[in-house]
């Protein structure tokens, strides 16, 4: 808090508390995750620990706390604490409640996958910075990431757009209650989400988003979404079955077209004319195989119709050809494990959702109970596959893991400087961050993905990236980062222990197949075995089992 206080920009201090508050929203991350005995603390219990203790560290944070949390009842209960306090504040944060807000800026891409609505803040000491956030429309128009940045908006606004790839992404002033209402509905919408969306700064920022949205005036309009009645989608049919593009379809493609014409309109943004790689991926890999109950002969044409969609959609809407080919392509690319799931036993409809969840398992052949009997069973399920089975899950203890030395086993001498060094940073990390335990199972995951495809250790790359890979892995496994029922730290602080390198989640689906297990699922994972299990893991597992079994008596 000092060194932020201290800091060159204002949002040093911001950032700070936003994290805080962001890491006591009380939202559960999980709609299966049982309430905890105890609950963790709250934020009312840590302003009051900080109004008891009077330091200038501490009415910075209340400060900032007063205006970030959104509660008219906090702030005025922190405003009369603060006022009898000996501590002078920076302006700024005397007058932080006096913060106006610029002109909003929104950046567009042609195909339409989401927006990037930017808002620029201005402090009472005239220091500035930026909101971006990025509203994801295929994901049902929620935020799915956003960040702050100390620069004014026309800085920042200039070097977005000079770096935006191609002429596609095109910007323009929003009005600044449009704004407000855009933002406000997708954090809403994105705060019910499972899984939650989540990257290095989101939702971290989430109060700072919100107080900056805040500031805008009220009575905007949101994001409106295009109405289709049966007339107007009978004749958006029959042009594209009329045009070249739809003229050598067949009968069962005819009738497909009705589901391509239901995923456009009443998915994503609700435009049937508007088709991207990410919209051709999330039909094919997700939507069809999940949702079109049909022999898998049938299923199969449906590539071969969106090819021949996408070509009419784009001429209709102007598209370049070079977007046109990206979006093909993505077909190509999806069409394989397309063809192939179809033909494959998987779960459908509710049971679908739970396996997106990871609370079902997605390789489940046939449709399960869902009503009260089978429901433990499935939450079962889950805990087996933490662990590795019934009889892992029977004879399962909560002994704290040993404090062992790395084991060299198995892996060539050729890559042991290059590991040691990947050993080093995540010792250090553990010894700083967690604990022995962390440190053990992480050490053990590196041997075991180091000693299954030492060719990874060959190859050129950061180092600090996979030793965050490995910690991030265990700490995933561990509920390292659930707020309420975990360890309640934030991948943000995790990852910035390493310089907040880039591609960490990537890196880790790679050392997590050189071990010989399977990459994240839907923001979980799930090791097969306790032996990277922390003994807290381990008795969250094990009370949990104890009820479900109760539940099935």
């Amino acid at each position: 808090m000092r060194a932020a206080l201290a800091g060159d920009h204002p949002l040093d201090l911001l950032g700070l508390v936003s994290s805080v508050l962001a890491a006591l929203d009380p939202r559960p991350r999980s709609p299966f995750e049982p309430t905890p005995a105890q609950e963790s603390i709250t934020l009312e219990e840590l302003v009051q620990s900080f109004i008891d203790v009077e330091l200038p560290e501490t009415s910075a944070l209340l400060a900032v706390i007063a205006e970030l949390a959104g509660d008219d009842v906090m702030r005025a209960r922190i405003r009369r604490a603060l006022a009898s306090r000996p501590q002078v504040l920076p302006r700024w944060l005397q007058q932080l409640a006096d913060a106006g807000v610029g002109p909003a800026v929104e950046l567009v891409h042609v195909l339409g996958d989401g927006d990037n609505v930017m808002v620029g803040v201005t402090l009472p000491d005239g220091h500035e910075l930026s909101v971006v956030v990025y509203i994801d429309h295929n994901l049902g128009t929620v935020v799915k990431d956003a960040f702050a940045v100390p620069e004014p908006l026309a800085t920042l606004t200039e070097l977005m757009v000079s770096t935006a790839e191609g002429p596609d992404t095109t910007w323009h002033e929003l009005d600044a209650a449009d704004a407000r209402a855009r933002i406000t509905d997708a954090v809403r919408t994105g705060a019910i989400m499972f899984p939650p969306l989540e990257s290095d700064t989101w939702p971290a920022c989430r109060p700072l988003v919100q107080w900056a949205t805040r500031l805008l005036p009220e009575g905007g309009t949101g994001y409106q979404r295009p109405t289709w009645d049966s007339g107007d989608r009978d004749l958006l049919s029959q042009r594209f079955l009329d045009s070249p593009f739809g003229a050598a379809l067949d009968d069962d493609q005819h009738d497909l077209l009705d589901s391509l014409l239901w995923f456009g309109i009443d998915y994503g943004p609700g435009d049937p004319l508007r088709w991207s790689p990410v919209a051709v991926e999330i039909l094919l890999v997700d939507w069809i195989p999940r949702k079109i109950v049909a022999e898998a002969g049938f299923l199969a044409k449906a590539p071969d119709l969106l090819r021949a969609f996408i070509r009419y959609c784009h001429a209709e809407r102007g598209i370049r050809p070079e977007l046109t080919a990206d979006t093909l392509a993505a077909v190509d690319k999806c069409e394989p494990d397309y063809q192939r799931v179809i033909r494959t036993a998987r779960p459908q409809g509710p049971a679908a959702l739970l396996a997106a969840m990871g609370v079902l398992d997605p390789d489940l052949a046939v449709e399960p109970d869902l009503g009260p009997s089978g429901f433990p069973e499935i939450m079962l399920d889950t805990l087996r596959r933490a662990v590795g089975g019934d009889q892992a899950l029977d004879t399962l203890d909560d002994r704290p893991l040993p404090d062992e030395p790395f084991s060299w086993d198995g892996i060539p001498p050729d890559v042991h400087d290059r590991v040691g060094e990947v050993v080093a940073l995540v010792d250090r990390c553990c010894d700083e961050l967690l604990d022995q335990e962390y440190r053990t199972a992480c050490r053990r995951f590196l041997a075991t993905a180091a000693a299954g495809d030492p060719e990874i250790f060959r190859r050129r790359g950061r180092l600090d990236t996979a030793a965050a890979a490995v910690c991030w892995v265990i700490g995933k496994a561990n509920d390292l980062f659930l707020p309420v029922s975990g360890g309640g730290m934030m991948v943000k602080d995790l990852t910035a222990h390493f310089g907040a390198p880039g591609g960490v989640s990537q890196r880790a689906g790679v050392l997590l197949r050189a071990a010989g297990l399977d990459g994240p699922r839907y923001g979980r994972v799930d090791l097969g075995t306790p032996r990277y299990l922390t003994a807290a893991r381990r008795r969250r597992i094990l009370a949990d089992r104890d009820r479900y079994r109760a539940m099935q008596e």
